[in-house]
């Protein structure tokens, strides 16, 4: 079975666009893949970021509140 991907074109200076290609290659893979894996990374940092900023105080209130 083929399975088609829909695709589209991201612009980047030649020095990013080699930089991914070396990259790709070192994982062994595409520079669409690698692409893919630079954007989970970028979200996951961004989660972790938010993850570890202070709580808000309805946060703290909801986790404090009595539960019986």
């Amino acid at each position: 079975m083929l399975i088609c991907m829909q695709s589209t074109s991201v612009r980047v200076d030649g020095e990013t666009h080699d930089e991914l290609k070396r990259l790709a290659d070192e994982l062994g893979t595409t520079v669409g893949r690698t692409v893919s894996l630079a954007v989970r990374a970028l979200r996951q940092d961004r989660v972790g970021e938010q993850l570890a900023q202070p709580l808000r105080a309805d946060e703290t209130a909801w986790l404090d509140a009595d539960l019986g």
